[in-house]
């Protein structure tokens, strides 16, 4: 993510850009000259923290959720030991409700998203874009070629620590417990990441995440935002087995040896049973309608086909920080350890086993 003044890494990470839009062909020039224009923008827009919070200008509820950030942030590096590459410690002002809008991709009777590669993080089953026209621009080109797709705007991203992530204004509107647990899953991605395994690096930072928020709620925690982050736990929990479930009939559907006009049916009957579970899901939530914007978005193949158990390996990493006695250091030197491992070795690693 963005940052403040020019420093000498910006400017490396301008000039690895610049040279992966040499070697792309034209389509990816256009699409990494928005992405590096896109976070150039916020590197010059980003402000102090501190310079924020001094200006009497700054709304009450802005400059609260920035000192929580703060406090959330100090608690992540001097307590759970995470690497401090200066980021949130300065504040972009987006005026607009995401920083990017991801795309994604599947076939009309498939549920694997197509991907795309690049340097550093590897293959990933999306598209970003800064700019929502651009986004939908490119999803209308899909489209009409056939694809399942759809556009959902992300609130926060991690750079891996090449720059000084700041927190934007997309963040804040959050609830408090999301807001700490936000800070501290993307603080935690540079001390781990495995390029192209993203359920590795998801588990990871979950599992991190979920830590630091144990240790911030029993230092911090009041009886209103403990049950603000229960609610918020298990309505998500809820909501995702739900779609997991869906993802699961449609895979089966699909491997089945049927008519073209078979499967369309078929999806739409699954699509169609899917938007009753989830009215009886909200009738026990008592009406929440949270994941209401979900479901306007569209639901096909693509927005299920983004759903996936990235958080598989969170009760593996769980038990490697058991094993080492809640030691963050021990734990993250495993886990690196793992991380070295063939991809196809690594929960055997983490669980143990493999030496």
């Amino acid at each position: 993510m963005p940052r403040h003044l020019v420093r000498p890494r910006w400017l490396l990470l301008a000039a690895l850009a610049g040279l992966t839009v040499l070697l792309a062909g034209c389509a990816d020039v256009r699409y990494l000259a928005q992405a590096a224009g896109g976070q150039l923008d916020l590197l010059w827009r980003a402000r102090p923290v501190s310079a924020v919070l001094a200006d009497s200008q700054t709304p009450a509820e802005t400059r609260r959720k920035l000192e929580l950030v703060s406090r959330v942030r100090a608690l992540a590096i001097n307590e759970l030991g995470l690497p401090d590459h200066g980021s949130f410690q300065s504040y972009v002002e987006l005026g607009r409700p995401a920083v990017v809008w991801n795309v994604f991709r599947a076939p009309e009777l498939g549920i694997n998203l197509y991907t795309s590669c690049f340097p550093v993080a590897g293959c990933v089953g999306y598209r970003g874009y800064f700019r929502e026209a651009d986004a939908q621009a490119y999803a209308a080109l899909r489209r009409a070629a056939g694809e399942d797709v759809t556009v959902g705007g992300v609130s926060a991203y991690s750079t891996l620590g090449y720059l000084r992530d700041p927190v934007l204004s997309s963040m804040l509107s959050a609830s408090d417990a999301s807001l700490i647990r936000t800070i501290i899953h993307e603080l935690s991605h540079p001390s781990l990441y495995v390029a192209g395994d993203t359920i590795f690096n998801e588990s990871y930072a979950v599992a991190v995440e979920e830590e630091g928020m144990r240790r911030w709620l029993a230092a911090y925690g009041t009886p209103e935002l403990r049950e603000q982050d229960r609610l918020a736990q298990q309505r998500a929990a809820g909501f995702e087995a739900l779609l997991l479930s869906t993802r699961a009939e449609l895979e089966r559907l699909y491997a089945q040896s049927l008519p073209p006009e078979e499967l369309r049916a078929g999806k739409q009957a699954v699509l169609a049973g899917l938007q009753v579970h989830y009215t009886t899901l909200k009738a026990s939530w008592g009406g929440y309608s949270g994941y209401d914007s979900w479901f306007a978005r569209g639901v096909n193949n693509a927005s299920l086909g983004a759903v996936a158990a990235y958080s598989s390996l969170v009760p593996d990493f769980q038990r490697l920080l058991t094993r080492v006695g809640g030691d963050l250091a021990a734990f993250r030197a495993g886990a690196t350890a793992c991380a070295a491992r063939p991809q196809a070795e690594r929960q055997a690693c983490l669980r143990g086993g493999g030496d």
